[in-house]
């Protein structure tokens, strides 16, 4: 049973001592500390990527005092920035006055394209669509296991782009716990020539689409006004938000710091953050680049705060699976996709909260340049 992700003064603790508390809280093995150093050989890194000559180390730490969904979450975060860590639980421990964070996921269905060039888009994408199941069948043919796990392609659309001349048809793909990449882009690739034989014409592009509309996480707290400084605080938070809804200099800003929290847990994981930042930012663009939190004041004068964004991570393929990773996911102690987008939620907005906090009160740079004096030590 995972104990309470509440740890006093985690933080003043030696890296031995964190090291075995973490070890007992989440039933590490000898083993599974062992890979907590991260270290991997120049073979390994050699197969990983092309002109290997160095290995990149990121320091892990653990953002305690979670509790999502009332269950208990030790997070590991991978990342050089000082404060992040200790800015989300300082959050998580406010939010945990009001219950928590509460989060749900969509279903993890991922978007394929495929860029039909035709001289005839509107009578080709009817064709396509008439023929939607035999194009089903044939993608689903490339992943017989995911089929049995119950995913799979799901569904098909296609839509006739301003210009002309192209018709972008998405293959909708349950990808279960895996971000899907690889089957999507599998699938896609196998239907173009049917695509092509359909429509009549010649397929360009067959790749997964990072704008996973389909595969949101949302997430909302509630920060009593007392444990955030009052009233006034709440005011202000709410007031910090309006200026990223109004201006695009400061959204690029207060989005990267929700990212600061999401993109750590996405590295310490093994999963795609590339992927996941590009999906975020380009989400919070439609309709106009825009805050990806909310903030409202509740009729009791407490901040309710929460977000929305497209996640698109898993716990299985990939780097998931190296030992690193998999400590990472033992340490989270998640156990599907789904789950895993409902902590990252609650940690980008556990992250917006406490940047937003400071900057309203004392600033982002004193905690911050406190930590940045410590590391230069």
């Amino acid at each position: 049973m995972r104990k309470d992700s509440r740890i006093p003064g985690f933080y003043k603790l030696g890296v031995e001592k964190r090291i075995s508390t973490v070890k007992e809280t989440s039933g590490l093995s000898n083993e599974d500390v062992k890979a907590l150093t991260g270290a991997i050989s120049f073979e390994d890194a050699d197969r990983m990527i092309e002109n290997v000559i160095g290995i990149h180390p990121f320091p892990l730490g653990i953002a305690t005092n979670f509790l999502i969904n009332d269950k208990d979450y030790l997070i590991p975060m991978a990342i050089e920035e000082p404060s992040v860590v200790a800015a989300a639980s300082n959050a998580a421990k406010m939010a945990r006055v009001k219950g928590g964070f509460h989060a749900i996921s969509d279903e993890p269905i991922m978007i394929g394209q495929i860029q039909l060039i035709t001289k005839n888009p509107a009578l080709a994408k009817c064709k396509i669509l008439n023929e939607k199941e035999r194009i089903l069948e044939i993608a689903n043919e490339q992943d017989p296991l995911l089929l049995k796990l119950g995913g799979g392609a799901k569904d098909l659309s296609a839509r006739v782009l301003p210009s002309g001349e192209q018709v972008i048809i998405h293959l909708l793909v349950n990808v279960k716990d895996a971000m899907g990449a690889n089957a999507v882009n599998t699938m896609v690739e196998a239907v173009a020539p049917t695509i092509e034989e359909i429509g009549g014409g010649k397929v360009l592009l067959r790749i997964i689409s990072n704008l996973a509309t389909h595969r949101l996480a949302r997430a909302y707290a509630i920060f009593d006004k007392d444990a955030i400084g009052g009233e006034e605080v709440a005011d202000e938070i709410i007031m910090a938000t309006e200026f990223a809804n109004l201006d695009p200099f400061r959204c690029a800003t207060h989005n990267k710091g929700i990212m600061n929290g999401i993109d750590a847990l996405m590295i310490a994981t093994g999963n795609d953050f590339r992927a996941v930042e590009s999906g975020a930012h380009a989400y919070a663009s439609l309709g106009g680049y825009h805050s990806l939190t909310t903030f409202e004041k509740t009729e009791d004068g407490d901040l309710s705060g929460s977000i929305e964004l497209p996640l698109l991570c898993g716990i299985i393929g990939g780097a998931t699976s190296s030992p690193f990773n998999k400590v990472s996911l033992k340490i989270l102690n998640v156990h599907s996709a789904k789950e895993l987008a409902c902590v990252g939620a609650s940690l980008g907005l556990a992250q917006n909260f406490a940047a937003l906090r400071a900057l309203v009160s004392e600033g982002i740079q004193r905690g911050h340049m406190k930590l940045h004096a410590r590391k230069n030590l």
